[in-house]
């Protein structure tokens, strides 16, 4: 079964209504499920895309999506962090973020190559946007 990411920015669109990619992220999320796609989310994307929600959205609806997650999530290793950072210091002309890079790191690790984000750090690092797919 094909696997892929889900990014923080992926999981604000699907809960900000207003959020400029809603829909097209409603639309992905329904056709990975249609196509049977495992999704994968890390722990540092829970705890990313927890406190953008608390702070954006507020702390209740934070708590909402917290309580309801059930995507697989995969934990971030030693390993993980430490290319994380060799990514970061290689990359010194990106703007990727430590959850970026661990993103990267373990996308790697597990073979994945295809991530639902509205964040272009992942086609700068070689990875497919799921609405290329």
């Amino acid at each position: 079964m094909e696997r892929i990411m889900v990014d923080t920015s992926a999981i604000y669109a699907l809960l900000d209504r207003s959020d400029n990619f809603h829909k097209q992220a409603v639309a992905i999320l329904k056709e990975i499920s249609t196509k049977q796609k495992k999704i994968i989310i890390t722990n540092f994307i829970i705890a990313e895309s927890h406190a953008l929600l608390a702070n954006r959205l507020g702390s209740e609806l934070a708590r909402t999506w917290l309580k309801g997650l059930c995507w697989p999530v995969e934990r971030i290793t030693e390993e993980d962090e430490r290319i994380a950072r060799e990514i970061i210091f290689t990359y010194f002309d990106k703007s990727f973020s430590y959850t970026d890079a661990t993103t990267f790191a373990v996308m790697e690790r597990l073979g994945i190559t295809s991530v639902l984000a509205f964040d272009q750090h992942f086609t700068q690092y070689g990875f497919t946007l799921s609405d290329e797919v």
